[in-house]
């Protein structure tokens, strides 16, 4: 063997393994480029998705993958689908982490058999009628936000291509979410995808000079870029401001919640803290505001999806820190674009179980909504009492399980049901993961937690669930059983993988 001079090569060197020569290819896969560079530097441009498609060797059976940081503002996902159906493919598996009213397109390649399986954390709308119908040949997989990166990086779910959203993109291949008319914000959900998917195409409407910074997402993970009219809608992806609700049923939930919290022991100085963007929840977070405000407490990070109630509380000292893995309004997506310490993270950092440390593990209080729940603090956020998909985890199982206070905030009656079930109709989380029940009739504390009954209850009138469930079907009467068909359409995955339960067809 000689090298590139004429000079004789050693077949083994001690201490250093076999000697591959220069121009010799460990593998297919990596190829060192020999004699001219190539120094075109646009080459992954390509005119349309379905040229993308074409190079990336679509075929049958392959799993397609989408984030959501687009949400029901989103056209990437059908118009890729389109070009799919176009193709004559079928057989396709779309795996993206969340699906909304937007993608009712969906349900026609779902007839036609162009999709038939879907792997989630959250649908809602026209695809999830669908598939609560029956239509999907393979089972729905409802997984979690902490669940899906550790299935895509440990090889569970297998992605052939993914398609990334990019609200600005060089012809290199980097990605950022803050620039452009469809600024979004971070785009923590789609980091697993382009790290680990066979191919990873960039569909941007807003294609910048390189490099695209800040960079989120790098050029090294990007195999082809493809320029669009639009990507999304901006009224679907952000709304402006989320709004705390008015209703006084939820205001009441809000104050008695910040009570729990007071009494609880964790509001000092260094605590983390999530909440969702639901009224309620958002009133919960104000409420917390002036309490913070009062006792001269300065916590450590917020985190999860961030709204501007978050913002102003990073803007005012009361939070030192977000951790984003998404942005719910125009606020905080101008707070990631301009504050240093209103930072980004993937959702593998934020939940995945699997790692060395996920976020979720350094929550100290966690605010969670409800469909139902059940005597033994099960809770339901993935389908409706009929069983229709109408969710999802999303970060629910990941923030209830890390959390050393998760909060469950809900009304005791919902569209004249009750709230409490003897069994809940999908178990969404473990009720081992619920610390606190606050309804506006009366707060209940899972008896797995007598250390927080003993700090609760000189302050705070705690009551049973059972009695809850009394006083709501005192007032509505006891719910009719829901029948469902024995074919099982879905499959709810905890965070770890394991099946928590399955969902069963619906009668309409």
């Amino acid at each position: 063997m000689k090298n590139i001079l004429g000079r004789e090569l050693p077949e083994y060197i001690e201490g250093y393994g076999k000697v591959t020569p220069y121009g010799t290819h460990i593998s297919e896969t990596y190829k060192i480029k020999e004699t001219v560079k190539n120094k075109n530097n646009g080459d992954k441009v390509l005119p349309s998705i379905r040229e993308a498609l074409i190079k990336c060797g679509i075929k049958d059976g392959m799993t397609i993958s989408f984030h959501h940081h687009l949400r029901n503002g989103d056209y990437v996902l059908n118009q890729v689908l389109e070009e799919i159906k176009k193709l004559g493919i079928q057989n396709i598996k779309v795996a993206a982490s969340s699906i909304f009213p937007i993608h009712a397109p969906m349900v026609d390649l779902i007839e036609k058999g162009v999709v038939t399986k879907i792997i989630t954390n959250y649908i809602s709308g026209p695809v999830a009628r669908a598939v609560s119908e029956g239509k999907l040949r393979e089972p729905i997989v409802m997984m979690t936000h902490g669940g899906r990166p550790r299935a895509i990086e440990s090889g569970d779910l297998k992605i052939d291509m993914a398609f990334i959203g990019a609200p600005a993109c060089d012809d290199f291949g980097n990605i950022n979410g803050v620039d452009g008319r469809a600024a979004c914000g971070s785009l923590g959900y789609t980091i697993s995808d382009a790290m680990y998917a066979e191919k990873v195409v960039a569909v941007t409407d807003n294609l910048v000079p390189y490099p695209a910074c800040p960079i989120e997402i790098s050029q090294i993970y990007v195999d082809y870029v493809v320029k669009i009219d639009e990507i999304g809608d901006p009224s679907g992806i952000v709304s402006g401001t989320t709004k705390i609700t008015k209703n006084p049923i939820g205001l009441k939930i809000a104050k008695e919640t910040v009570k729990v919290i007071k009494y609880s022991g964790l509001l000092k100085d260094g605590m983390s803290f999530q909440t969702g963007a639901g009224g309620t929840s958002l009133a919960v977070a104000k409420e917390l505001k002036d309490l913070m405000i009062k006792e001269k407490v300065t916590g450590s990070f917020a985190s999860g999806g961030t709204t501007s109630y978050i913002v102003d509380m990073l803007n005012e000292g009361l939070f030192k820190y977000i951790l984003d893995v998404q942005c719910f309004d125009s606020a905080a997506v101008k707070s990631y674009k301009e504050n240093k310490n209103h930072m980004g993270m993937s959702a593998s950092m934020y939940g995945n179980p699997n790692t060395k440390g996920s976020v979720v593990d350094k929550l100290d209080i966690m605010i969670l909504g409800a469909t139902e729940i059940d005597l033994d603090y099960n809770v339901n956020v993935t389908t409706g009492s009929d069983g229709v998909l109408m969710g999802g985890s999303g970060g629910h199982s990941d923030t209830a399980y890390g959390a050393k206070l998760s909060i469950v905030v809900t009304n005791l009656i919902k569209g004249r049901l009750p709230i409490i079930k003897d069994r809940v109709t999908t178990v969404t989380t473990p009720g081992s993961s619920i610390d606190i029940l606050v309804t506006e009739r009366g707060i209940s504390v899972n008896p797995k937690r007598q250390d927080l009954i003993e700090k609760l209850k000189s302050n705070i009138k705690l009551v049973k669930i059972e009695d809850l469930k009394e006083i709501a079907e005192n007032l509505t009467g006891k719910p009719k059983e829901i029948k469902n068909h024995d074919k099982i359409i879905g499959v709810a995955e905890y965070r770890d993988g394991s099946v928590i339960d399955v969902i069963r067809r619906t009668d309409f």
